[in-house]
């Protein structure tokens, strides 16, 4: 199965989402996962799509030291960033693995965890049983989705600006990270996967923001939807960052400016 462009985490992408994304939108909800995975106190934890660390290194903090963590992503130079950030600790592998066709034997993690990665599984009910397979029975699996633009209004205001800047054809990057936040989809695609012992939670966040233009360069340069915009000769990158910036001042004041968020966070146990 092919990788769908919108998961090609390539070239600079990887920078900009750890420096100008990962403090802002990710680390906030890491610490959430994180603080969910300890409460189960596994022994062995796999992560997939780990992305830059961002979340694994929430993880070896919450985690006691003999815990093993296998944090996996598709994109190599995602795991370059992670591996620089992680060094070499004793409990963390890193390793490059496609969630689709894990190559790890049946029932050999207590827990999964993913950060905001399952919205980009080409097909989501066979990647959840191939999760299903790898966990032990009684194991979880924890993972967090994105909630609707409308209550996201950074992926709001970056999508009404691609629409704005290419309104002929505008990129469709953000449809795919704010595109599964129906609970009803979610529980049905983890049955057709085989979890049947589901909880969610709803985790609403109030994140300040420094600088807008600092974090508007993530929102343009720091996922692939840069790719689109390069490879048109009438649209340039940086006046997109502008034009987010500015949107997002006027909505929600001068920065230092407070910012909300909103995610859900699933529990699938294996029973």
């Amino acid at each position: 199965m092919s990788t769908p462009a919108a998961a090609q985490f390539t070239g600079d992408i990887p920078r900009f989402y750890d420096q100008h994304l990962g403090p802002i939108i990710f680390a906030p909800y890491a610490a959430d996962l994180a603080r969910r995975v300890s409460a189960l106190k596994p022994s062995t934890a796999l992560e997939l799509a780990a992305g830059t660390g961002i979340s694994t290194a929430a993880l070896r903090a919450a985690l006691p030291e003999g815990a093993r963590i296998v944090a996996t992503d598709l994109n190599p130079a995602m795991l370059d960033i992670a591996r620089a950030k992680l060094g070499a600790a004793a409990n963390i592998e890193l390793k490059q693995a496609d969630a689709m066709k894990l190559l790890f034997e049946a029932e050999a993690f207590d827990l999964i965890a993913i950060q905001f990665g399952v919205m980009f599984f080409p097909d989501r009910p066979a990647a959840y049983a191939e999760a299903r397979r790898v966990l032990k029975r009684g194991g979880a699996m924890i993972f967090n989705v994105w909630g609707a633009m409308s209550a996201n209004p950074f992926a709001e205001i970056a999508n009404a600006t691609a629409i704005k800047f290419f309104p002929d054809n505008p990129p469709k990057f953000y449809l795919t990270p704010f595109g599964y936040a129906d609970v009803r989809q979610v529980c049905a695609d983890l049955k057709a996967g085989g979890f049947n012992d589901v909880s969610h939670d709803t985790v609403r966040v109030q994140q300040t923001v420094p600088d807008w233009r600092h974090f508007a360069q993530g929102l343009i340069y720091g996922n692939p939807m840069i790719a689109d915009i390069e490879a048109s000769k009438n649209v340039r990158a940086d006046d997109m960052v502008e034009a987010i910036a500015s949107e997002l001042k006027s909505r929600l004041g001068s920065a230092p400016a407070n910012m909300p968020l909103e995610a859900t966070v699933y529990n699938a146990r294996k029973v």
